[in-house]
C-alpha cells in the first residue's frame, strides 16, 4: 500500500507530469502559510508587549502581511516552472534585488525593530542623536520624533521645535541617552573664588546650596552633593556636583546658582574671582 502511493506521489512531482508545476506551486504556499502563520503568532505577542504605541505595532503587522503576500504569489509563479534550482535561484535574486532597491525603509524598520528589541531609549527619555538634543515624542516605523532641547537658547530648555529623525541612520550614529538606567544624571556648577577667600566656607555655601534644591533627589538616591577642587590661574576652581532630573538640569542649576550668590554675598571672606590685572606700585629705596 505505502509503495502503491509513493510511486503515485512520484508519478506526480516526476520531470514528465503535467501536474509537478502546480503541485510545486501548491506546496510552496502551503509551506509559507505555515510559516506565516506561526511567525505572525509570536511577534504579534512580542510586539505587543514591547512596543511604544499599539498603533505602530499594528502598522508594521500590516506591512508584513503584504510583503508576505507578495513573496508568495512571486514563489507561487515561479514554482509552476516545476524546477527546484529554479525556485532556488529566483528566490536568492528577488532577495537581492529588493534588498537593494528598499534599502532606506528596511533598514528604517530594522531599526524600529532594534529599539523595540534592544531598548536603547524610549516614549520621554532626553536623547541626543547625530547632535541633536531632544524629548522623544514618538517612534514611527520610519521616524524618532524628538521635542527638540535648545537649537533655539543656549543651555538645555525645550525650543517647542520639533524634529524628526530618519530611522535609517540610527545604526550609524552615536546614541546618548540621559536617562538610560535611571531618571538622574550628574551635573555640575564651577564657582570660581579668589586665593583669599575662605575655601571651606565657599564649599560649605554651595554644599548647602545643593542640599536646598536637591533635597528630594538626595532623599530618594541616597547620594550627597559633593565638591572637587582646581587651580586655575584667577583663583581656586570649585566644582559643584550634584545629582539631578534629566529634563530639570538647567531649571535645578539655576536655583543653585542663584543660592551661591546671596550666599557669597552674605559672607565677608569669600569672594568670586575674575580674569583681571592688577599693578602693586612699590617705591624704589634708595640706600
Amino acid at each position: 500500500m505505502w509503495e502503491r502511493i509513493a510511486d503515485f506521489f512520484g508519478s506526480l512531482f516526476s520531470p514528465a507530469s503535467p501536474y509537478r508545476g502546480p503541485l510545486f506551486a501548491l506546496v510552496t504556499l502551503v509551506i509559507l502559510w505555515v510559516v506565516y502563520k506561526l511567525a505572525t503568532k509570536g511577534l504579534r505577542r512580542y510586539l505587543n508587549r514591547r512596543s511604544a504605541k499599539g498603533e505602530n505595532a499594528q502598522n508594521f503587522l500590516l506591512l508584513w502581511r503584504y510583503v508576505w503576500m507578495v513573496l508568495a504569489v512571486i514563489l507561487a509563479v515561479i514554482s509552476l516552472s516545476g524546477s527546484l534550482a529554479a525556485l532556488g535561484i529566483s528566490a536568492a535574486f528577488l532577495g537581492m534585488i529588493l534588498g537593494w532597491s528598499l534599502q532606506a525603509p528596511v533598514t528604517g524598520i530594522a531599526a524600529w525593530l532594534m529599539i523595540i528589541l534592544k531598548r536603547p531609549f524610549k516614549v520621554g527619555d532626553r536623547i541626543i542623536i547625530a547632535g541633536i538634543i531632544g524629548d522623544v515624542v514618538d517612534i514611527t516605523l520610519t521616524h524618532v520624533v524628538m521635542d527638540q532641547v535648545g537649537g533655539t537658547v543656549s543651555g538645555e530648555e525645550r525650543s517647542g521645535r520639533g524634529v524628526m529623525i530618519p530611522n535609517a541612520i540610527l545604526f550609524q550614529q552615536i546614541i546618548y541617552n540621559y536617562a538610560f538606567e535611571n531618571k538622574y544624571i550628574l551635573d555640575e556648577v564651577p564657582v570660581l573664588i579668589t586665593y583669599e577667600s575662605d575655601c571651606d566656607a565657599a564649599e560649605r555655601i554651595s554644599l548647602d546650596a545643593a542640599r536646598q534644591v536637591t533635597g528630594d533627589i538626595i532623599r530618594e538616591t541616597g547620594k550627597e552633593p559633593f565638591v572637587r577642587r582646581e587651580l586655575a590661574d584667577s583663583g581656586i576652581r570649585i566644582r559643584l556636583r550634584y545629582n539631578t532630573f534629566a529634563t530639570e538640569r538647567q531649571r535645578i542649576s539655576s536655583d543653585i546658582v542663584g543660592l551661591i550668590i546671596r550666599g557669597f554675598a552674605a559672607n565677608d571672606k569669600v569672594e568670586f574671582a575674575y580674569p583681571h590685572t592688577e599693578v602693586v606700585h612699590r617705591p624704589k629705596v634708595v640706600s
